[in-house]
């Protein structure tokens, strides 16, 4: 049962079951939390910046009110972190950037609000790749974040440090942003589930943009109800967010513990199979995965999609065109305050043309019609790849910005549909984790948390956190 687990191994469903029958508190939860960044985030740099007295008073009143039977929801008492682009009233928000070093927003981002309206209990703010883009630098105002797997690899990016956070068990659940795969990259190189939602179900105000069309806002958590529950707490419709979908909020848990019968799965294996990048373990640990949710029942069938360097362009003009609309002052009169990796990923924007972007947004519609018209007209799901290889090391990254090969993510900021990273297992080579994404209909979280949970339970694919001890790493 939960009380045998030490604290940061409880789900949220766990302590919050265990605050409401009062065998833990708030508090301490907290004091847990804390003391473990204390002890791990030395070396592995998730967080830049520790909010230890707000996480007190949070758990305090989280405390009181459980205590006077006021349920505000499941993380009414829980500690969580906030990628640094998330703005948060009178705490410093960075961007994991020299040009905001000391910007410290008026208001709460919604997404914050929420889960501050939730009894949530904010731990800190969480490293990101500068403004959600450039690479693992150390030439920002703070170190880029380790994987708790392998201190000498990447965690992947933008959402680095909430990766890490998650998978090192400093939180359970931390809030990331995924405009061409950055929180789905970070869960599938550290061994975490992270669920980019729909397009327009979570709000993005109060969340510093990178593209206006690609941006969505979701969490990083340790197993696939955590995020369901966390959906619970920040969707909704935002009227004050152009993007934002009035549509009605589900129970994103109503799928949680059933079978897969009935269900019709694509497996498009030749989207990713043939990649250059793609490792033999990677496409391994996808079969054996795909071979355990035919067993749960579900009905799997091998198709086609177009060719992922047609997404990957389509999403990368509009990507590039747009963040560089954002920035194009600063960039203009002050490159040098930008990190090297930022500065060169920002820069193509200016060569750009208004043609260039007229197509990619043409194309962008002629895809997203093949996703959501040809495939998952007849089809409850997608089972693809998340990444191509385990995380890289440190070392492989050069003095300028490269591209960045094997990540299959971008496909699905492009359509806009619900994408789940979650994993199938570890190397047995390197010991570092492998995964999937499990992609769904608009607005069908549900069903895609419902294959997540139910292959994560059969599968148990990583079944602890990594054991740490950094007092031997460096």
């Amino acid at each position: 049962m939960a009380a045998t687990k030490p604290l940061h191994e409880l789900s949220i469903a766990e302590a919050g079951a265990a605050l409401r029958a009062g065998d833990v508190t708030s508090k301490e939860l907290t004091e847990h939390a804390l003391s473990r960044i204390a002890d791990l985030d030395p070396v592995l740099h998730a967080f830049v910046l520790v909010t230890g007295e707000r996480a007190l008073d949070d758990a305090g009143r989280a405390d009181s009110e459980l205590g006077q039977g006021i349920d505000k929801g499941p993380m009414h008492g829980i500690p969580y972190g906030l990628k640094d682009i998330y703005d948060t009233a009178g705490i410093r928000t960075t961007g994991h950037s020299k040009l905001l070093i000391e910007n410290i927003p008026a208001s709460d981002s919604v997404v914050a609000g929420k889960l501050k309206a939730g009894g949530g209990v904010l731990l800190g703010k969480l490293g990101t790749f500068e403004f959600a883009i450039g690479g693992p630098s150390h030439d920002l105002p703070f170190p880029p974040a380790k994987n708790p797997w392998n201190v000498e690899h990447f965690t992947g990016g933008s959402s680095s440090g909430s990766g890490s956070a998650v998978a090192a068990g400093m939180c359970r659940m931390a809030m990331g942003s995924d405009t061409g795969g950055s929180i789905r990259g970070p869960a599938f190189y550290c061994g975490t589930v992270g669920i980019k939602p729909t397009y327009g179900r979570v709000s993005r105000r109060g969340v510093f943009p990178l593209s206006y069309t690609l941006d969505h806002c979701g969490p990083l958590t340790w197993s696939v109800e955590d995020a369901a529950l966390t959906m619970q707490v920040i969707a909704g419709y935002d009227p004050l967010d152009p993007a934002s979908a009035d549509v009605p909020v589900p129970d994103f848990t109503t799928g949680l513990g059933q079978d897969l019968k009935g269900l019709r799965i694509a497996f498009p294996r030749s989207f990713y199979v043939n990649a250059p990048e793609a490792t033999a373990e990677v496409v391994a640990s996808i079969d054996a995965a795909v071979q355990t949710i035919a067993q749960l029942g579900a009905d799997v069938v091998e198709i086609d999609l177009p060719a992922f360097d047609l997404f990957n362009a389509c999403g990368r003009v509009i990507l590039t065109a747009e963040a560089y609309a954002i920035h194009e002052k600063d960039l203009k009169t002050r490159p040098l305050d930008y990190g090297r990796y930022t500065y060169q990923r920002f820069a193509p924007g200016a060569v750009l043309s208004a043609a260039d972007l007229v197509q990619a947004f043409r194309l962008r519609k002629e895809l997203t019609a093949v996703v959501n018209d040809q495939i998952l007209g007849t089809h409850d799901a997608i089972i693809t790849a998340t990444g191509l290889a385990t995380a890289a090391r440190f070392d492989s990254f050069g003095r300028d910005a490269t591209r960045w090969a094997g990540m299959q993510t971008i496909p699905f900021n492009v359509t806009g549909n619900p994408a789940m990273a979650l994993p199938t297992g570890l190397s047995p080579a390197s010991g570092l984790p492998l995964g999937m994404q499990i992609v769904g209909r608009p607005f069908d979280e549900p069903t895609v948390f419902r294959i997540g949970a139910a292959y994560e339970a059969a599968a148990k694919a990583i079944p602890a956190h990594p054991r740490l001890d950094m007092k031997l790493a460096s």
